[in-house]
């Protein structure tokens, strides 16, 4: 009965499109007001398992949200989760999928044009700065001030008041997006140093390298600088994988400034807990790394690696996917940065995990990334949404774990079993014949707003194998290595004159930092002069003082609400 009825609304919108020109109607519905909703319309919010309207309410009430999209993905309208969510609710949502490119560029006419706009935005990639200005001018829904239809968001921001710190407007204490949260313990560790196994054995018979043995070759081998260098070196000049030439290995690659797999664990040799951003919280103080005479060092070493051609040059300049693609079929790769083998290289059986390198000094940490687990302003409500109730009512069951599973990798009868395991949890179904992991994942999961933590891993979903296995990895070979006073810099909340003085200064001191820091990695390094003048330019025309004043500020706050 309900697919007839999904599919018959279907058709009603596709005909009212088609009278309108192709687009949607301007004329929005009138708020029937909560008690006409729930005397006429059925609707209810309390019990998760019943629907939140009646088939009256299906069929005269509607949203249209808008949302941008993977390339791979299906139609939303086609995804089987958002089928089975309008059978379990009764609440029928259009939507509108563009492409990612698309969206930036349609996003200030969206939210400029009062007479075209959708109900909400899915994907909407708010920032603070974004959400402040709209909400003084009364174009998002505050949405806190509608938690009463909202049990499941409700409950993460009484039990989870760090999340709710993250979401919060400081401005008038109100919330005006709904999160993405997924937390696997994963985001602020994005590298791990894999090693060619037989490339190093090669190296250590041949006498390259000092102080180790064949026997150390497996996981958690501590390599010094030294070790390194000198594995590097013979990696370079000598035919590893067999193939008659010496100029096609690659010593060490990584992805430069990509969000994993990237070149800052290599600053962890010199002590430093590095990240893209060179921003990092230590002992409660917000610390940037590039004015530590530490990173002038590592700096140097590190372009020495790059003028001998131990760090492939190419890294400073690969894409993800180009990464990714040079390391399959004949082996290239002596070390690399990544989150697992298997990802990157066709034989992943012959790489070892390493521990951090251990630096001239002695020093072996990792760096910790700003990557959140909390994706603040995934969604946002216009305020002239009608019976926004029933749409947030609608939303609140993304949160529901069983839900977030489907929402986040794709429907039970595609993705995941009809059957529970033993322990009443979501398995996931062999992938199919021809297609990848990340295939099934994007056609048919939207992403988006969801609640995956600690609960839902024990309790209702499996992880997929590759998130457990870089979990074990990290938990053995990165965890280890971070420093109890080091933590990464959540998301925070700034006041309008706080987001003035970044939107003044940070783009600037970022671009300096970029442009400085590749030239000396590329160019052999940054002399005592360069260097002054660079931390001049920090403390001057880049205002690092005012910008480190402004996140410490806001740092604070998050801590004290």
């Amino acid at each position: 009965m309900k697919k007839t009825l999904a599919l018959i609304v279907a058709l009603l919108f596709v005909l009212s499109a088609v009278a309108c020109g192709g687009g949607k109607s301007n004329t929005k519905q009138e708020s029937a007001g909560v008690e006409k909703l729930v005397e006429e319309y059925g609707f209810q919010w309390k019990d998760p398992n019943a629907p939140i309207l009646n088939e009256k309410g299906a069929k005269e009430l509607s949203f249209s949200v808008y949302s941008s999209k993977n390339a791979s993905a299906l139609d939303y309208n086609d995804m089987k989760i958002m089928q089975d969510l309008f059978e379990s609710t009764n609440v029928f949502v259009s939507w509108e999928n563009v492409s990612e490119s698309v969206y930036s560029q349609q996003k200030n006419l969206i939210f400029g044009n009062a007479d075209k706009r959708p109900d909400a935005i899915y994907h909407a990639g708010m920032g603070a700065g974004e959400i402040i200005k709209y909400a003084k001018r009364k174009v998002l829904v505050p949405i806190s001030d509608y938690l009463e239809y909202m049990p499941n968001f409700s409950k993460i921001l009484e039990e989870r008041p760090d999340i709710k710190n993250q979401l919060i407007n400081v401005e008038d204490g109100k919330i005006y997006s709904l999160p993405r949260i997924e937390e696997m313990g994963l985001l602020q560790n994005p590298n791990i140093l894999f090693l060619n196994k037989s490339w190093a054995k090669a190296a250590i018979d041949a006498g390259a390298v000092q102080g180790l043995s064949e026997a150390d070759l497996k996981d958690g081998i501590n390599l010094t600088c030294d070790q390194m260098e000198a594995m590097l070196t013979y990696f370079r000049d000598n035919d590893m994988n067999g193939n008659g030439k010496t100029d096609d290995e690659r010593p060490l690659s990584f992805v430069y400034n990509n969000w994993q797999g990237n070149q800052c664990d290599l600053y962890g040799m010199f002590g430093l807990n590095d990240n893209l951003e060179h921003r990092i919280i230590i002992d409660g103080k917000v610390t940037y790394t590039v004015q530590d005479p530490r990173f002038k060092e590592a700096t140097n070493f590190l372009a020495n690696w790059v003028s001998n051609n131990l760090i492939d040059k190419v890294s400073f300049e690969l894409s993800q996917d180009n990464f990714l693609a040079n390391g399959k079929g004949l082996e290239t790769y002596g070390a690399f940065y990544w989150w697992e083998s298997e990802t990157v290289v066709s034989n992943p059986e012959n790489y070892i995990v390493c521990n951090p390198l251990i630096g001239p000094n002695g020093d072996q940490t990792v760096c910790i990334s700003n990557n959140p687990e909390v994706g603040a302003g995934e969604v946002v409500i216009f305020s002239d949404c009608p019976n926004v109730e029933v749409l947030l009512a609608y939303f609140d069951r993304y949160y529901d774990p069983v839900v977030s599973a489907q929402i986040n990798y794709g429907p039970i009868g595609i993705v995941y079993e009809e059957q529970r395991d033993e322990k009443g949890m979501l398995v996931q179904k062999p992938v199919p014949e021809g297609m990848t992991t990340d295939e099934l994942r994007l056609q048919n999961a939207p992403l988006g707003i969801i609640y995956l933590g600690e609960y839902a891993w024990n309790n209702v979903v499996n992880m997929e194998p590759r998130a457990k296995l870089r979990l074990e990895r990290l938990t053995a070979f990165a965890t280890p290595f971070m420093p109890k006073n080091v933590r990464p810099c959540p998301n925070l909340q700034f006041t309008l004159d706080e987001l003035n003085t970044l939107s003044n200064y940070e783009t600037n001191l970022n671009d300096y930092i970029r442009t400085n820091l590749i030239k000396w990695l590329m160019g052999g390094g940054v002399s005592d002069a360069q260097w002054d003048a660079f931390q001049k330019d920090l403390s001057g025309k880049c205002n690092i003082a005012a910008l480190q004043k402004v996140y410490q500020d806001a740092y604070d706050r998050y801590l004290n609400q």
